[in-house]
């Protein structure tokens, strides 16, 4: 892979070869190790910080420590922690991409350009790619625009892939010194990929020209019809005539946020989503009043599952942000992931009074009170979220979707019949609905053939959807089909095997055909995956008297003649 040759990727403090000397390490030092070690393979990156530092303590010149150490406290956003711990390492091992990555951001805040030029030169930075962007920046820094305009030329020319970064940076460079006609001309070429960022960019330039309706056009040929608050309030400055300034970059800071940035969005998804974390964290180092790095700070540290991290993050997004909603957003869903469903669902109480005009606001707050069976409030979040498009397309049908569930949660079947089929109307075929609607009916006893239908489309659309396939199982149950019913829901159980419902489905099917021992077996099974207390009771009252008993019990019919099996 090319992009791995050419970021010069390096440990970054998540190897785990660590090794321990009995000569110098004392048994309490070596768990220190041993405790880093795990830390690091968990990417918990607070302890790995913690147990490096202890480590450390006994072996202050370990480079692997002094690496781990610096990668963790970059994750945290901790880098004034970091700077005596990089200049130590850089000591040790000029060459240490991880000690570079504190002293770049530090040398830029510093405006110290001399010395980042000089850590660049002697082959000491981060990456070709940064190194090579960053040297252009810094002579920008330094007032040598004829300097840094070459560089960037000639970085341009490159063969590597990474190429089309250099006119990006250049076109920011040239609106920064007001040449926004020539930034304009590169950020327009057909070759530079049209990203937000660039997008934005150039609608900056444009209005910078007076050309406020060309800008506004741009915006709509890229964005299309949009809610974007973001995009709306841009929209709404180019409107009411006045223009727009350009602050995509405001000085050679910035410049180089950009780049850490754009090496970001050039790894994020196909890199260790610890190593993307890495250059993330040091563009929003450089720019910390940037809400984009801001919020990508926060996804990557949610796909990591530092909710609480991520939250901190999300927490420290200016509230005047266009994408403070995104932000506030993304918040509520770590707080969820965290288990704290009261504090999400204040967050977009908040929310939906500050934005009360945005209808994923109402959208998230629905979803959070279904979750905790709110179902009256989630009705009335949904109903409102409704309320606020102004035209139904393809796009609203999971939040009618939602609502019906809600409705049906409610005991209100017939208004969650009718969000079902406006669902299906804008989304025809959608096998989530379809399943959904069709198992209901068979819960019911209700349109039978009708629910079938539905599930056997669904089953159709999805084949390796195990709930889907259960519900096809369940409905052949349901119809007494019940040698019918083993295949999918062998299939189902199959493609979700722990999940309990599916093992007790499996159990009761079992039961129907006469395999009573491979019944109590998936009973049994269905019990240790943790069912809700209810359906564990039922489950153990089957495993005590049978499927039948159960059944004549519940004032159902019994799938044969009642047995001790």
């Amino acid at each position: 892979m090319k992009q791995f040759a050419i970021l010069k990727l390096a440990a970054l403090g998540l190897s785990v070869g660590l090794t321990l000397s009995s000569t110098t390490a004392s048994f309490a030092d070596a768990g220190s190790y041993l405790a880093t070690r795990q830390a690091v393979m968990e990417r918990d990156y607070q302890e790995q910080a913690q147990y490096a530092s202890q480590s450390l303590v006994s072996d202050p010149r370990n480079p692997d420590l002094l690496e781990t150490l610096i990668a963790a406290k970059i994750s945290v956003g901790a880098f004034d922690d970091a700077f005596g711990y990089a200049t130590m390492l850089k000591d040790i091992d000029p060459s240490s991409q991880t000690a570079a990555m504190i002293l770049f951001p530090r040398y830029v805040e510093a405006g110290d350009w001399d010395a980042l030029l000089t850590i660049i030169e002697a082959g000491e930075g981060v990456s070709s790619i940064v190194d090579g962007l960053s040297r252009a920046w810094a002579h920008v820094g330094k007032g040598e625009m004829s300097e840094a305009l070459e560089l960037f030329d000639a970085f341009s020319k490159g063969d590597d892939g990474f190429q089309v970064f250099g006119p990006y940076s250049h076109a920011l460079a040239l609106a920064l010194v007001g040449d926004f006609e020539g930034g304009l001309a590169l950020l327009s070429d057909p070759s530079m990929p049209q990203t937000g960022g660039v997008v934005f960019a150039r609608a900056q330039m444009l209005s910078q020209l007076e050309r406020n309706d060309d800008a506004r056009q741009l915006l709509r040929d890229a964005f299309g019809p949009t809610r974007d608050p973001q995009v709306l309030a841009f929209d709404a400055q180019l409107a009411s005539g006045e223009s727009v300034p350009f602050d995509i970059v405001t000085n050679a800071q910035d410049g180089i946020a950009e780049v850490f940035s754009s090496v970001t969005d050039a790894v994020n998804g196909g890199f260790d989503d610890g190593y993307t974390l890495l250059y993330a964290r040091i563009a929003l180092e450089l720019r910390p009043d940037k809400a984009d790095y801001a919020l990508r700070v926060a996804n990557i540290l949610e796909r990591l599952q530092h909710y609480d991290l991520a939250t901190q993050v999300y927490s420290a997004i200016d509230p005047a942000s266009p994408t403070f909603y995104l932000a506030e957003l993304g918040r509520a869903a770590a707080l969820r992931a965290e288990g704290k469903s009261d504090a999400e669902l204040e967050v977009l109480r908040a929310l939906s009074k500050t934005h009360s005009n945005m209808p994923e606001v109402y959208t998230a707050l629905g979803d959070a009170m279904r979750r905790e069976e709110m179902y009256g409030e989630a009705i009335d979040a949904y109903s409102t979220a409704l309320s606020k498009v102004s035209e139904f397309t393809a796009a609203e049908w999971p939040l009618l979707f939602t609502r019906g569930i809600a409705y049906e949660r409610d005991g209100q079947w017939a208004k969650a019949e009718a969000d079902f089929r406006h669902a299906l109307e804008l989304q025809p075929g959608q096998p989530q609905v379809l399943n959904y609607m069709g198992y209901s009916f068979l819960e019911m006893n209700e349109n039978l053939d009708e629910a079938m239908s539905m599930i056997r489309a669904a089953v159709a659309a999805r084949p390796d959807d195990g709930y889907i396939t259960d519900s096809l199982a369940w409905g052949l149950f349901r119809l007494r089909d019940y040698e019918g019913a083993v295949a999918p829901m062998e299939k189902a159980t199959a493609l979700l095997p722990v999940d309990p419902i599916l093992n007790d489905h499996l159990g009761d099917v079992y039961w129907a055909v006469g395999r009573t021992r491979e019944a109590r077996f998936q009973w049994n099974r269905a019990l240790s995956f943790d069912p809700t207390e209810k359906d564990a009771e039922r489950i153990r009252l089957k495993l005590s008297i049978g499927l039948d008993r159960v059944l004549i019990e519940e004032g159902l019919e019994p799938t044969r003649t009642p047995t001790d099996g």
